[in-house]
């Protein structure tokens, strides 16, 4: 138990240690603990808000803000398609022109996707976008989710690691300029020993 308990107050002393007053913390040692603060919070606070800004873009993009059905009816029959699968994919949908009433009580007709084995005269849903106009080739809800919840995550992480490719490279620098400094030092003091030696 004392074995764990030292280990932790070995951990917290090495985490601050940057932050306290200490003979041998140089200028880069607390530029570096501030790049590290900062990075972290950036990546907090950035990379969920690019995620869902990235999310909502493709949310709007996709024609699902403000989207909704309406009934519809088949004007024609659809194209027969060779080699359709027919387990009610999202790849068996095909282009057919329907007839729906509007918001406005006119009646309207427009192309969309619909299901391969529907023929004229049979009821289906089409999909209107904010403004009233069809949709051509809609998603489903848990489609245009699935797309925003994948393009956020990768926008999150683009972001995240963006930062800490930043991070790193700022790092590198002051590591470069902490060695130089070093260098110098040692050069510095090196006639002092020698003459010691002798």
């Amino acid at each position: 138990m004392s074995n764990d308990g030292s280990q932790v107050a070995r951990a917290r002393s090495k985490i601050l240690w940057p932050w306290r007053r200490n003979p041998l913390r140089r200028r880069s040692d607390v530029a570096q603990a501030w790049m590290v603060l900062v990075t972290g919070v950036l990546i907090a606070v950035s990379a969920p808000a690019a995620g869902l800004a990235a999310a909502g873009t493709v949310d709007t993009g996709a024609g699902q803000a403000g989207a909704h059905s309406v009934a519809a009816v088949l004007t024609e029959d659809p194209p027969t398609r060779v080699g359709v699968d027919v387990s009610g994919g999202a790849v068996t949908r095909v282009h057919a022109t329907v007839r729906w009433t509007a918001a406005d009580g006119a009646v309207r007709t427009g192309e969309t996707a619909v299901a391969p084995g529907l023929r004229a005269g049979d009821r289906t849903s089409a999909r209107l976008d904010g403004r009233g106009a069809l949709i051509r080739d809609p998603v489903t809800p848990t489609q245009a989710r699935g797309e925003s919840i994948a393009i956020g995550t990768v926008a999150a992480s683009s972001t995240a690691l963006l930062l800490l490719g930043a991070e790193r490279t700022g790092r590198a620098l002051l590591d470069r300029r902490r060695y130089a400094q070093w260098e110098r030092e040692w050069a510095a003091e090196d006639p002092r020993w020698g003459q010691r030696a002798a």
